[in-house]
C-alpha cells in the first residue's frame, strides 16, 4: 500500500512538472523529472519495494494460495446437512483439533441478536482476539469458551477459528431456534 502512494504521488508531481513546463522549461523540467525519478528509486530502495522484492512477493503470494488449499479442514453437522471450515492457523484452532480428534464436539447453540448462533464450548481455549467484522459463515471464539457462528454480520473482539467454504443451506441449517452442532476433523 505504501509502495502505491509513493508510485501515485510521483506521478503526480511528474504529470505537474510536464504540465507546467514550456518550451524555455524542458531543461528545467527534465532536471526536476530526474530528481523526482531519482527520489523515487531511493524512496523504494529505502523501504525494500524493488522489483526483485515484487517478485519475491508474487512467489510467496502463490505459495500461500497453494498453503490455502492445504489448509486443515473441520466439518461442521447440524441436523441432517454437513458443511466444510476451512480453519484458521492459530493456538485455539489447534486446541479445538486436539479435542475433535478424541472425540467429535457437540455444542448446543442459541440465537443470540438474529445475527448468531451462540454456545458454550465447556472449556477455555488460548485467545487471540481481534477486532473484526464477521459475515455469514465465520466462526469464532468469544471469551475464550463460547464457539459464535455467524449467519448476519457483526463486529467484536474474537478468536477467528475458521469460515464456512460453502454457504449453500447455511442460514436454513441455523434457523431460528436453538440447535445442535457437532464439529469433527475432516479425514
Amino acid at each position: 500500500m505504501k509502495k502505491a502512494w509513493i508510485t501515485f504521488a510521483a506521478i503526480m508531481l511528474m504529470m505537474n512538472i510536464v504540465a507546467c513546463g514550456s518550451v524555455g522549461q524542458e531543461s528545467e523540467a527534465s532536471e526536476a523529472e530526474s530528481t523526482s525519478v531519482e527520489t523515487i528509486r531511493q524512496t523504494e530502495r529505502t523501504s525494500g519495494q524493488t522489483e526483485t522484492n515484487d517478485l519475491k512477493r508474487v512467489a510467496s503470494d502463490e505459495s500461500e494460495e497453494t498453503e490455502v488449499d492445504t489448509a486443515m479442514k473441520m466439518n461442521v453437522q447440524i441436523g441432517e446437512q454437513s458443511f466444510t471450515v476451512t480453519l484458521e492457523d492459530n493456538a485455539a484452532v489447534r486446541e479445538l483439533v486436539d479435542m475433535m480428534k478424541e472425540a467429535p464436539v457437540s455444542i448446543g447453540m442459541s440465537d443470540y441478536s438474529g445475527f448468531e448462533k451462540v454456545g458454550s464450548l465447556g472449556r477455555s481455549l488460548t485467545t487471540d482476539n481481534r477486532q473484526t467484522t464477521t459475515g455469514a459463515g465465520d466462526i469464532v471464539l468469544y471469551n475464550g469458551d463460547n464457539i459464535v457462528m455467524f449467519y448476519g454480520s457483526n463486529s467484536w473482539s474474537y478468536t477467528r477459528i475458521g469460515h464456512i467454504d460453502d454457504l449453500t443451506g447455511w442460514e436454513k441449517a441455523l434457523g431460528d431456534g436453538s440447535i445442535t452442532a457437532v464439529f469433527s476433523v475432516e479425514e
